[in-house]
């Protein structure tokens, strides 16, 4: 059966670890089982994932175990550095693994304009034998992708979509107005409703890790332009939930808690500690559970 790429909701996953650090690949098959049964595609190695974080070789091991798994969902692989002698070896890797794409940030940290942007992109679109999403996270990388960058790739052969995280709603209409043919996915959770309603296609998401049935129950409602207040709120107090200390930590620690990873230990600088407690979470679950409990149109949770 083809895999259909264009899924709306892709879940961007944590990468579990043994209490020692060494990557937990039993604990990360039953987190992409999940997803799976939920019919989210799955993102490994973005930045949820811990990516930079993880050596050469342990990025590889990761890519292959995920796809020895044979997921009928769409299997995107991160693409984030500074070196771009080192992204075109990671892409030309994963060109000959069974992924289905490629999420390519912003360069980090150097910030460059429109020509160097340009120049970075063309050279990893090139380089992919796979449908390529660029990424926009300023709070991360310090620079937007700017309009003229991506005007200029619009019409590139493996440009496929766009994750765009910047808040900002009318730089989301500005993306989805320069190239209407590309998919243009809300990298916020939180505002999926409102972007949904200027073009946006679909969701990567972070808490959908904990939620992801309920989270694409979320997105469809959002997609039909059928998300009430209600709804819109609780996924803002989800979101905040998730996000009340750097990304991933709640989330392993929700994950953790439930048995779904064995461990909620991450790579420095990242910690565990610097969440103190998991109330908000349990908080956020209950009225996700609550809300969808009572909505007979809801299955399968």
């Amino acid at each position: 059966m083809a895999i259909n790429i264009n899924n709306n909701t892709y879940t961007a996953v944590v990468t579990p670890m043994f209490e020692g650090g060494e990557i937990d690949l039993v604990s990360f098959e039953r987190l992409l089982r999940k997803q799976e049964a939920a019919d989210c595609g799955v993102l490994i190695l973005g930045s949820t994932g811990e990516a930079l974080a993880l050596s050469y070789e342990e990025q590889c091991q990761v890519v292959r175990f995920a796809c020895g798994l044979g997921l009928k969902v769409p299997l995107l692989v991160g693409v984030g550095g500074y070196q771009l002698v080192e992204q075109l070896k990671w892409v030309e890797f994963c060109n000959a693994q069974a992924v289905d794409g490629f999420l390519m940030v912003t360069p980090i940290y150097a910030k460059p304009g429109t020509q160097g942007q340009i120049a970075w992109f063309s050279a990893l679109l090139d380089k992919a034998n796979k449908p390529c999403m660029l990424y926009n996270v300023p709070s991360r990388t310090g620079v937007n992708l700017c309009f003229d960058t991506f005007s200029a790739l619009k019409n590139h052969p493996n440009l496929w979509a766009l994750k765009e995280a910047s808040g900002d709603i009318s730089r989301f209409k500005c993306y989805v107005q320069i190239a209407p043919h590309v998919n243009v996915y809300s990298g916020e959770d939180a505002m999926m409703p409102e972007l949904a309603k200027v073009g946006g296609k679909g969701l990567v998401s972070v808490v959908s890790n904990l939620w992801p049935k309920e989270a694409k129950a979320y997105v469809e409602t959002s997609l039909r332009f059928e998300a009430d207040e209600a709804l819109s709120r609780l996924w803002q107090d989800a979101t905040a939930a998730c996000f009340s200390v750097a990304n991933p930590i709640p989330a392993k620690a929700w994950l953790a808690h439930m048995g779904v990873i064995d461990s909620n230990t991450l790579r420095l600088p990242l910690i565990a500690q610097e969440l103190t407690s998991i109330e908000r979470l349990q908080q956020a679950n209950a009225e996700i559970q609550s809300y969808y409990t009572v909505r007979e149109s809801f299955c399968g949770v």
